[in-house]
């Protein structure tokens, strides 16, 4: 079902809608959907809004469920800014018995109305964070809220503009309600006068001016959260008379901003009046020191759940262990017996996991300092739960997408429990669930650190391979990531890596939709930007091997470096850094894929650059790569014949001598840092006599390849049809007696590997950057 909703949103046109007047989202006539599809309809869209950038929001959406005689919706939960006004009033015929409004700070008083016309049927409702709702827009009263223009949808609530009008009155079947956040100019006690039902309030962040009120219900509320609500003698009063209660939470953020004090006594109480409690939350309460057993008189043994074995006197009243108990930020999560099945605390693992499981939905300041917690855990120690953790991360990226200090504890929470220890736990689901939230916090927030940390998470995965899946969107990312002129150090040497790896070992059409989105030209920039401060570092190196990777086999990435001015860049790098050798082996390996093109060759023949390709065929830098590299864009500009050639100075014949004099220089058992995926550029050298120093290159570097790794270069050579290009060069006159010598030898070493296809040379294969 999860499927199928999904694949419906993203293609509502092709489904069960069609293009009305001025492009309107219309219903298909034809189409009835009961609440089971609808509810799930919603509220997966409202998910994919806020967690899938690549979908599209629908302006008319809402509008689809306006008719219950085609729709049904009874249960929704909308979330954020991006609810508006008109989202409400698009539903109100419906015949809700569940809306959950959370953080929806673009709705104002109009929403109330809309609101009103679900009070015969609603039974849960939560209102938490949405600190508008109860302000009118301009000033108009509710009454006359009926026609208001759309334009007045974006100006915010005025804060001074206060909705009197609106009540309680009529929703006779509310039984569940949640004004966390309700403005201190609301007196909640007249709000909540005609609700005569309640099981279930939620007063968290209220101002209560009187607490008597709350007795109304004593003998039905089964649920009282009052989360930062201002404890005194008059509501513990108040709330222990409330015997029915079975959940009752009155923590609150902070030690710090807490004055009253909590005692033994009132503990005592809470547990004696209320017999029915199987949750509690005293979260954030400073404890005064008679609440807990003397360590020298605890119980011994393990730790235990038993009541009568509680480290915490006022609990070893209860009947039976709690469900839950909250004693985040307090000193009693500290203590050995504590009789609750489910605790959260900062004294283990287990504590910390459920406090962020607790909190996370509607108390994210609560459970950054629980991520952060995870965080020294993971980092430190060693992670246990590892499944029930990142999962309970992923929750808190995806629940506060828009909260900066949950994404900065939760993308460095990620970086740990990815990492080579905790992987072989892990699913390929759950891999890309990390990945997805990873984007989403790079996707929202440019800070540095968030940047920082999403980075390095991803640097935790197997590159391209596991990343393929959102290919286009990462590397759109890290592009965005370069773009700045003066971006952080570590963040650029991390996001240049990323997109060399990218765009190494991918298909060709990767690296030309890749190649469009301006990768060229921002390596580029960032050589241009390293060579202004003459600074020859990873990131340049990683530049120009970025560049050789996007520019194998793919024409176009090729133009696009030349059309950048990357043969200037090249000469530049030559020139202030001499002595570099991964620098002239990344840049020579880029200009060995420009010269297989042969529509760009011309560009390349010019008296300057084969000087200095003809030079470098002396390099000792990196081992032979650097003179092979040169060498091989040489024995491309010589396929092309002497007609081309149209310079005097250097003359072919020399460069062909020198070029002949460096290959015969190299050991032929050279290992190399080099990884070819095709040899097509190689064998289209082979059955030619225009220039047999290029043949001589060609055979020489399978000669090498194959001797060196034969199980992975044999196999390649007899698929990509070589040994007949080869028999051909042993057919020709031209071909030198050395350059057939090796062929010779090449088609032995193919011939005895399918005879014996083991590894015959003693050294290990090594599987190097990729060749361009």
């Amino acid at each position: 079902m999860t499927l199928a909703t999904i694949f419906c949103l993203r293609n509502l046109r092709k489904t069960m809608c069609y293009q009305g007047f001025k492009n309107k989202l219309c219903l298909r006539s034809d189409i009835f959907l009961p609440s089971e599809i609808c509810d799930k309809l919603v509220n997966t869209y409202m998910e994919l809004v806020h967690t899938d950038s690549n979908f599209e929001p629908e302006e008319s959406f809402f509008q689809l469920f306006s008719d219950p005689c085609s729709t049904r919706l009874t249960r929704v939960q909308l979330r954020e800014d991006f609810v508006r006004d008109r989202d409400l009033e698009a539903i109100q015929k419906q015949d809700l018995i569940e809306l959950h409004l959370t953080y929806c700070n673009s709705l104002s008083s109009r929403s109330l109305k809309s609101l009103i016309s679900f009070r015969e049927t609603l039974v849960s409702l939560c209102l938490f964070g949405c600190n508008h709702i109860f302000y009118r827009k301009g000033g108009a009263p509710l009454a006359c809220n009926e026609d208001t223009e759309d334009e007045e949808e974006e100006s915010p609530a005025s804060r001074q503009a206060l909705e009197t009008d609106f009540s309680f009155q009529g929703f006779n079947r509310l039984r569940l309600l949640n004004l966390g956040g309700l403005p201190d100019e609301v007196d909640a006690e007249t709000l909540l006068k005609p609700l005569k039902s309640l099981t279930s309030l939620d007063l968290s962040n209220v101002q209560l001016l009187g607490t008597a009120f709350l007795t109304q219900w004593k003998d039905r509320l089964a649920s009282l959260v009052l989360y930062n609500v201002d404890l005194s003698e008059e509501l513990v009063s108040t709330i222990v008379e409330m015997v029915h209660l079975r959940h009752l939470d009155i923590s609150r953020e902070s030690r710090r901003t807490s004055k009253f004090k909590m005692s033994r006594k009132i503990l005592t109480a809470i547990v004696q009046r209320l017999v029915n409690l199987v949750s509690l939350d005293v979260s954030g309460h400073i404890m005064l020191d008679n609440c807990t057993v003397p360590h020298i008189e605890e119980a011994m043994g393990r730790p235990s759940i038993e009541p009568c074995k509680s480290s915490i006197y006022p609990f070893q009243e209860l009947k039976r262990p709690l469900q839950f108990l909250g004693l985040y930020d307090t000193t009693l999560c500290n203590v050995t017996h504590i009789p609750a099945y489910k605790v959260t605390g900062s004294k283990n693992e287990e504590q910390v996991l459920n406090a962020i499981e607790a909190y996370t939905e509607f108390r994210p300041e609560l459970a950054h300092r629980a991520i952060n917690q995870l965080f020294d855990i993971a980092r430190i120690q060693h992670c246990s739960q590892l499944l029930r953790a990142l999962q309970l991360v992923i929750a808190a990226l995806k629940c506060h997408k828009y909260d900066k200090s949950i994404q900065v504890t939760g993308s460095a929470a990620l970086f740990y429990l990815t990492n080579t220890e905790y992987r072989s736990d892990q699913s390929v689901r759950l891999r890309r669930e990390v990945i997805q939230v990873v984007l989403n916090g790079m996707e929202q927030y440019q800070e540095v650190t968030v940047q920082r940390n999403c980075c390095l998470t991803l640097c935790n995965f197997s590159i391209p391979e596991e990343l393929e899946f959102q290919y286009s969107r990462v590397n759109q990312l890290l592009l965005k990531i370069l773009e700045p002129a003066r971006q952080d150090e570590s963040i650029q040497r991390i996001a240049v890596h990323l997109c060399n790896a990218l765009v190494c070992q991918v298909d060709n059409h990767h690296k030309e939709a890749v190649g469009k989105m301006g990768f060229v030209k921002t390596m580029l920039n960032l050589i241009q930007k390293k060579l202004q401060d003459r600074t020859c570092d990873q990131v340049m190196e990683f530049s120009w091997s970025a560049l050789w990777n996007i520019t194998d086999e793919t024409p176009d990435n090729c133009q696009m470096f030349l059309n950048c001015r990357g043969m200037s860049l090249f000469l530049e790098c030559l020139q202030e850094f001499p002595d570099k050798q991964e620098l002239h082996r990344n840049m020579l390996g880029l200009l060995g894929n420009v010269a297989e093109v042969k529509a760009l060759r011309p560009q390349l023949l010019t008296p300057q650059f084969i000087t200095v390709f003809s030079n470098l065929l002396d390099s000792k830098a990196d081992g032979i790569e650097v003179s092979y590299n040169a060498c091989g864009v040489l024995s491309h500009i010589m396929f092309d014949g002497p007609d081309v050639w149209s310079m005097e100075d250097p003359r072919r014949d020399s460069v062909m001598d020198k070029m002949m004099d460096a290959i015969q220089s190299w050991d032929v058992s050279s290992r190399r840092n080099i990884n070819y995926r095709s040899f097509e550029p190689i064998l289209r050298l082979l059955p030619q006599s225009i220039a047999p120093v290029s043949q001589h290159w060609a055979t020489w570097a399978l000669y090498n390849l194959v001797s060196v790794y034969p199980s992975k270069y044999c196999p390649l050579l007899i698929k990509e049809g070589g040994i007949s290009l080869l028999e051909k060069v042993l057919e020709l006159e031209s071909s030198h007696l050395e350059t057939k010598d090796m062929a010779s030898k090449v088609m032995e070493a193919c011939e005895t590997f399918k005879e014996d296809p083991m590894e015959t040379n003693n050294g290990q294969e090594v599987n190097f950057g990729q060749r361009g």
